[in-house]
Protein backbone atom coordinates (compact mmCIF):
# COMPACT_ATOMS: atom_id res chain seq x y z
CA UNK A 1 0.00 0.00 0.00
CA UNK A 2 0.99 3.18 -1.03
CA UNK A 3 0.24 4.99 2.41
CA UNK A 4 0.64 8.69 1.63
CA UNK A 5 -1.39 8.31 -2.25
CA UNK A 6 -3.89 6.00 0.43
CA UNK A 7 -4.02 9.41 2.75
CA UNK A 8 -4.94 11.79 0.20
CA UNK A 9 -8.01 9.57 -1.19
CA UNK A 10 -9.39 9.31 1.95
CA UNK A 11 -8.14 13.00 3.17
CA UNK A 12 -11.88 14.55 2.96
CA UNK A 13 -13.80 11.50 4.85
CA UNK A 14 -11.46 11.91 7.45
CA UNK A 15 -11.67 15.65 8.01
CA UNK A 16 -15.35 15.43 7.83
CA UNK A 17 -14.98 12.72 10.35
CA UNK A 18 -12.92 14.71 12.40
CA UNK A 19 -15.16 17.69 12.07
CA UNK A 20 -18.28 15.32 12.89
CA UNK A 21 -16.16 14.24 16.51
CA UNK A 22 -15.93 17.76 17.10
CA UNK A 23 -19.79 18.89 17.06
CA UNK A 24 -22.21 18.71 19.98
CA UNK A 25 -25.77 19.41 18.42
CA UNK A 26 -26.48 16.83 15.52
CA UNK A 27 -29.16 16.67 13.44
CA UNK A 28 -31.17 13.17 12.38
CA UNK A 29 -28.94 13.10 9.23
CA UNK A 30 -25.61 13.90 10.75
CA UNK A 31 -25.90 11.02 12.88
CA UNK A 32 -26.22 8.88 10.57
CA UNK A 33 -22.91 10.28 8.57
CA UNK A 34 -21.63 10.07 12.03
CA UNK A 35 -22.11 6.30 12.37
CA UNK A 36 -21.51 5.63 8.90
CA UNK A 37 -17.93 7.49 8.63
CA UNK A 38 -16.93 5.92 11.52
CA UNK A 39 -17.55 2.63 9.98
CA UNK A 40 -15.92 3.16 7.01
CA UNK A 41 -12.83 4.72 9.16
CA UNK A 42 -12.50 1.81 11.64
CA UNK A 43 -12.10 -0.67 8.06
CA UNK A 44 -9.87 1.61 6.69
CA UNK A 45 -7.43 2.13 9.97
CA UNK A 46 -7.57 -1.80 10.11
CA UNK A 47 -6.34 -1.57 6.31
CA UNK A 48 -3.27 0.72 7.38
CA UNK A 49 -2.90 -1.58 10.53
CA UNK A 50 -2.39 -5.00 8.36
CA UNK A 51 -0.48 -3.02 5.61
CA UNK A 52 2.23 -0.42 7.30
CA UNK A 53 2.03 -1.29 11.11
CA UNK A 54 1.86 1.87 12.74
CA UNK A 55 2.00 5.41 10.90
CA UNK A 56 1.30 9.16 11.91
CA UNK A 57 -1.81 8.78 9.36
CA UNK A 58 -3.06 5.88 11.32
CA UNK A 59 -2.51 7.57 14.74
CA UNK A 60 -4.61 10.19 13.18
CA UNK A 61 -7.51 8.39 12.25
CA UNK A 62 -7.41 6.37 15.57
CA UNK A 63 -7.55 9.63 17.20
CA UNK A 64 -10.63 10.75 15.80
CA UNK A 65 -13.00 7.48 15.71
CA UNK A 66 -12.22 7.94 19.09
CA UNK A 67 -13.44 11.48 19.38
CA UNK A 68 -16.46 10.27 16.77
CA UNK A 69 -17.65 7.46 19.46
CA UNK A 70 -18.06 9.43 22.15
CA UNK A 71 -20.27 11.55 20.49
CA UNK A 72 -22.47 8.49 19.36
CA UNK A 73 -21.93 6.56 22.28
CA UNK A 74 -22.29 9.20 25.28
CA UNK A 75 -21.90 7.82 28.90
CA UNK A 76 -19.23 5.16 29.25
CA UNK A 77 -20.90 1.36 29.10
CA UNK A 78 -21.31 -0.65 31.94
CA UNK A 79 -18.02 -1.49 33.64
CA UNK A 80 -18.46 -5.19 33.46
CA UNK A 81 -19.63 -4.83 29.80
CA UNK A 82 -16.45 -4.52 29.20
CA UNK A 83 -14.17 -6.86 30.81
CA UNK A 84 -14.46 -8.69 27.54
CA UNK A 85 -13.23 -6.21 25.35
CA UNK A 86 -10.61 -5.63 27.67
CA UNK A 87 -9.17 -9.16 28.09
CA UNK A 88 -9.86 -10.10 24.43
CA UNK A 89 -9.09 -6.51 22.47
CA UNK A 90 -7.54 -3.82 24.40
CA UNK A 91 -4.84 -5.71 27.04
CA UNK A 92 -3.36 -8.35 24.59
CA UNK A 93 -3.04 -5.01 21.76
CA UNK A 94 -1.20 -2.97 24.20
CA UNK A 95 0.67 -6.22 25.42
CA UNK A 96 1.16 -6.76 21.62
CA UNK A 97 2.70 -2.95 21.05
CA UNK A 98 5.40 -3.55 23.60
CA UNK A 99 6.82 -6.87 21.87
CA UNK A 100 10.08 -6.03 20.69
CA UNK A 101 11.26 -3.33 23.24
CA UNK A 102 10.20 -6.43 25.80
CA UNK A 103 13.06 -8.54 24.46
CA UNK A 104 14.99 -5.90 24.30
CA UNK A 105 14.76 -5.28 27.94
CA UNK A 106 15.17 -9.13 28.52
CA UNK A 107 18.35 -9.51 26.30
CA UNK A 108 19.74 -6.12 28.40
CA UNK A 109 19.22 -7.57 31.60
CA UNK A 110 20.74 -10.91 30.72
CA UNK A 111 23.79 -9.39 29.77
CA UNK A 112 24.34 -7.26 32.58
CA UNK A 113 23.51 -10.18 34.64
CA UNK A 114 26.15 -12.43 32.83
CA UNK A 115 28.68 -9.60 33.02
CA UNK A 116 27.87 -8.64 36.83
CA UNK A 117 28.14 -12.03 38.01
CA UNK A 118 31.65 -12.94 35.47
CA UNK A 119 33.09 -9.64 36.83
CA UNK A 120 32.54 -10.51 40.52
CA UNK A 121 33.39 -13.95 40.00
CA UNK A 122 37.08 -13.25 38.61
CA UNK A 123 37.24 -10.56 41.84
CA UNK A 124 37.30 -11.76 44.91
CA UNK A 125 37.86 -8.26 46.64
CA UNK A 126 34.27 -7.88 44.74
CA UNK A 127 32.88 -10.65 46.37
CA UNK A 128 34.53 -9.72 49.29
CA UNK A 129 32.37 -6.39 49.40
CA UNK A 130 29.67 -8.09 49.65
CA UNK A 131 30.04 -9.20 53.14
CA UNK A 132 32.21 -11.67 55.00
CA UNK A 133 32.59 -14.83 53.69
CA UNK A 134 30.81 -16.07 56.95
CA UNK A 135 28.06 -14.34 55.82
CA UNK A 136 28.56 -15.21 52.20
CA UNK A 137 28.62 -18.58 52.79
CA UNK A 138 25.10 -18.60 54.94
CA UNK A 139 23.33 -16.78 52.22
CA UNK A 140 24.50 -19.44 49.84
CA UNK A 141 24.05 -22.64 52.05
CA UNK A 142 20.71 -21.40 53.82
CA UNK A 143 19.60 -17.85 53.44
CA UNK A 144 19.00 -18.27 49.48
CA UNK A 145 17.12 -21.44 49.73
CA UNK A 146 15.50 -21.00 53.02
CA UNK A 147 13.90 -18.01 51.75
CA UNK A 148 11.19 -19.42 49.80
CA UNK A 149 9.70 -21.61 52.67
CA UNK A 150 10.39 -19.66 55.63
CA UNK A 151 6.45 -18.10 55.75
CA UNK A 152 3.46 -19.56 54.94
CA UNK A 153 2.86 -20.33 51.48
CA UNK A 154 -0.13 -18.24 50.78
CA UNK A 155 0.91 -15.09 52.96
CA UNK A 156 4.67 -15.57 50.99
CA UNK A 157 2.70 -15.34 47.77
CA UNK A 158 0.49 -12.25 48.45
CA UNK A 159 3.52 -10.61 49.72
CA UNK A 160 5.62 -11.71 46.40
CA UNK A 161 2.97 -10.70 44.09
CA UNK A 162 2.30 -7.49 45.64
CA UNK A 163 5.94 -6.06 45.61
CA UNK A 164 6.29 -7.29 41.94
CA UNK A 165 2.96 -5.89 41.05
CA UNK A 166 3.74 -2.19 42.66
CA UNK A 167 7.78 -2.54 40.72
CA UNK A 168 5.99 -2.99 37.68
CA UNK A 169 3.47 -0.32 38.21
CA UNK A 170 6.09 2.12 38.78
CA UNK A 171 8.49 1.38 36.06
CA UNK A 172 5.14 2.39 33.72
CA UNK A 173 3.79 5.15 35.97
CA UNK A 174 7.68 6.93 35.85
CA UNK A 175 8.57 5.67 32.37
CA UNK A 176 7.56 9.59 31.48
CA UNK A 177 10.80 10.58 33.53
CA UNK A 178 13.47 8.29 31.29
CA UNK A 179 15.70 7.21 34.01
CA UNK A 180 13.47 5.38 36.27
CA UNK A 181 13.44 2.18 33.70
CA UNK A 182 16.81 1.71 32.98
CA UNK A 183 17.69 2.27 36.80
CA UNK A 184 15.28 -0.44 37.61
CA UNK A 185 17.03 -2.81 34.84
CA UNK A 186 19.85 -2.34 36.02
CA UNK A 187 19.77 -2.57 39.75
CA UNK A 188 17.74 -5.93 39.08
CA UNK A 189 20.25 -7.28 36.83
CA UNK A 190 23.33 -6.59 38.58
CA UNK A 191 21.54 -8.06 41.78
CA UNK A 192 21.08 -11.25 39.88
CA UNK A 193 24.66 -10.92 38.86
CA UNK A 194 25.61 -10.54 42.27
CA UNK A 195 23.34 -13.59 44.34
CA UNK A 196 25.25 -16.00 41.01
CA UNK A 197 28.34 -14.92 41.63
CA UNK A 198 27.79 -15.54 45.69
CA UNK A 199 25.92 -18.88 45.11
CA UNK A 200 28.73 -19.93 42.74
CA UNK A 201 31.83 -19.28 45.01
CA UNK A 202 29.75 -22.10 47.17
CA UNK A 203 29.39 -24.88 44.63
CA UNK A 204 25.44 -23.85 44.82
CA UNK A 205 24.86 -22.33 41.01
CA UNK A 206 22.98 -25.16 40.55
CA UNK A 207 20.66 -23.90 43.46
CA UNK A 208 20.43 -20.68 41.82
CA UNK A 209 18.73 -21.53 38.75
CA UNK A 210 16.83 -24.35 39.84
CA UNK A 211 15.31 -22.19 42.18
CA UNK A 212 14.32 -19.05 40.37
CA UNK A 213 13.21 -21.30 37.04
CA UNK A 214 9.57 -22.18 38.43
CA UNK A 215 8.18 -18.62 38.97
CA UNK A 216 10.72 -16.53 37.65
CA UNK A 217 10.26 -17.14 33.91
CA UNK A 218 6.75 -15.24 34.00
CA UNK A 219 7.61 -13.49 36.83
CA UNK A 220 10.99 -11.66 35.04
CA UNK A 221 9.01 -11.26 31.46
CA UNK A 222 6.27 -9.53 33.37
CA UNK A 223 8.95 -7.07 34.44
CA UNK A 224 10.02 -7.00 31.18
CA UNK A 225 6.93 -6.24 29.75
CA UNK A 226 6.17 -2.84 32.19
CA UNK A 227 9.66 -1.22 31.39
CA UNK A 228 9.29 -1.75 27.88
CA UNK A 229 6.20 -0.20 28.42
CA UNK A 230 7.69 2.50 30.35
CA UNK A 231 10.10 3.15 27.70
CA UNK A 232 7.78 3.60 25.26
CA UNK A 233 5.90 6.39 27.20
CA UNK A 234 8.77 8.28 27.69
CA UNK A 235 9.41 7.93 23.57
CA UNK A 236 6.05 9.31 22.73
CA UNK A 237 6.58 12.22 24.85
CA UNK A 238 10.57 12.82 23.36
CA UNK A 239 9.11 11.62 19.74
CA UNK A 240 5.68 12.68 19.54
CA UNK A 241 5.26 12.69 15.52
CA UNK A 242 3.00 14.56 14.51
CA UNK A 243 0.70 14.94 17.17
CA UNK A 244 1.84 17.63 19.93
CA UNK A 245 3.56 15.88 23.05
CA UNK A 246 0.25 16.25 25.33
CA UNK A 247 -2.07 13.95 22.87
CA UNK A 248 0.72 11.77 22.68
CA UNK A 249 1.34 11.31 26.40
CA UNK A 250 -2.47 11.19 26.78
CA UNK A 251 -2.67 8.63 24.02
CA UNK A 252 -0.20 6.81 24.62
CA UNK A 253 0.19 6.49 28.61
CA UNK A 254 -3.74 5.31 28.30
CA UNK A 255 -3.25 2.51 26.05
CA UNK A 256 0.24 1.45 27.55
CA UNK A 257 -1.19 1.80 31.52
CA UNK A 258 -3.55 -1.03 30.46
CA UNK A 259 -0.70 -3.03 30.66
CA UNK A 260 -0.27 -2.45 34.36
CA UNK A 261 -3.80 -3.76 35.38
CA UNK A 262 -2.96 -6.48 32.88
CA UNK A 263 0.34 -7.64 34.59
CA UNK A 264 -1.05 -7.54 37.81
CA UNK A 265 -2.84 -10.99 36.97
CA UNK A 266 0.12 -11.83 35.17
CA UNK A 267 2.21 -11.25 38.69
CA UNK A 268 -0.31 -13.09 40.90
CA UNK A 269 -0.09 -16.62 38.82
CA UNK A 270 3.90 -16.70 39.02
CA UNK A 271 3.15 -15.41 42.85
CA UNK A 272 1.19 -18.43 43.31
CA UNK A 273 3.86 -20.39 41.60
CA UNK A 274 6.59 -19.20 44.25
CA UNK A 275 4.68 -19.71 46.90
CA UNK A 276 3.34 -22.90 46.55
CA UNK A 277 5.38 -24.77 43.64
CA UNK A 278 8.69 -23.33 44.10
CA UNK A 279 9.09 -25.07 48.11
CA UNK A 280 7.41 -28.46 46.94
CA UNK A 281 9.47 -31.49 47.04
CA UNK A 282 8.49 -32.16 43.35
CA UNK A 283 10.81 -33.40 40.67
CA UNK A 284 12.55 -30.05 39.08
CA UNK A 285 11.29 -31.14 35.57
CA UNK A 286 7.58 -30.83 37.02
CA UNK A 287 8.28 -27.49 38.54
CA UNK A 288 10.07 -25.59 36.24
CA UNK A 289 7.62 -26.94 33.62
CA UNK A 290 4.90 -25.20 35.53
CA UNK A 291 6.43 -21.97 35.29
CA UNK A 292 7.11 -22.51 31.40
CA UNK A 293 3.64 -23.47 30.86
CA UNK A 294 2.79 -20.00 32.48
CA UNK A 295 5.16 -18.32 30.55
CA UNK A 296 4.07 -20.00 27.34
CA UNK A 297 0.40 -18.85 28.20
CA UNK A 298 1.26 -15.47 28.51
CA UNK A 299 3.26 -15.45 25.40
CA UNK A 300 0.45 -16.69 23.44
CA UNK A 301 -1.95 -14.26 25.03
CA UNK A 302 0.67 -11.42 23.91
CA UNK A 303 1.81 -12.09 20.55
CA UNK A 304 -0.90 -14.19 18.74
CA UNK A 305 -4.16 -12.83 20.55
CA UNK A 306 -2.70 -9.36 20.98
CA UNK A 307 -1.46 -9.70 17.20
CA UNK A 308 -5.43 -10.36 16.16
CA UNK A 309 -6.40 -7.41 18.17
CA UNK A 310 -3.82 -5.33 16.60
CA UNK A 311 -4.69 -6.43 13.21
CA UNK A 312 -8.38 -5.18 13.59
CA UNK A 313 -7.14 -2.07 14.68
CA UNK A 314 -6.85 -1.67 17.79
CA UNK A 315 -4.21 0.40 19.60
CA UNK A 316 -4.21 -0.74 22.78
CA UNK A 317 -7.00 2.11 23.94
CA UNK A 318 -11.02 1.19 23.81
CA UNK A 319 -11.26 3.34 20.86
CA UNK A 320 -12.25 0.91 18.58
CA UNK A 321 -13.13 -2.31 20.84
CA UNK A 322 -16.81 -2.08 18.94
CA UNK A 323 -15.54 -2.87 15.27
CA UNK A 324 -12.25 -4.76 16.45
CA UNK A 325 -14.87 -7.28 18.62
CA UNK A 326 -17.08 -7.89 15.23
CA UNK A 327 -14.32 -8.94 13.17
CA UNK A 328 -12.61 -10.94 15.94
CA UNK A 329 -16.48 -12.91 16.31
CA UNK A 330 -16.88 -12.50 12.07
CA UNK A 331 -13.51 -14.59 12.34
Amino acid sequence: MDLDAYSAAHRDEWERLARLGKQRQFSGADSDELIERYQSGTAQLSAIKSTAGRSSQGDRLSLYLSRARLRFTGASANVLSQLPAFFLLQLPAALYRVRWVTLVVALVTALIALLTAVWFIQNPALLASLGTESVRRQYAEEEFVGYYSANPEGSFAGQVWTNNAFIAAQCIAFGIIGVWVPSVIVQNAMGLGQSAAVMNEFGRLGDFFLYISPHGQLELYSVFVAAAAGLLIFWAWIAPGPRTRGEALAEDGRALFTIAIGLVFALLVSGIIEGFVTRQDWPWVIKIGIGAVALVGFLLYQWMLGGRAWRTGQTGDLDEFEAGARRIIAS
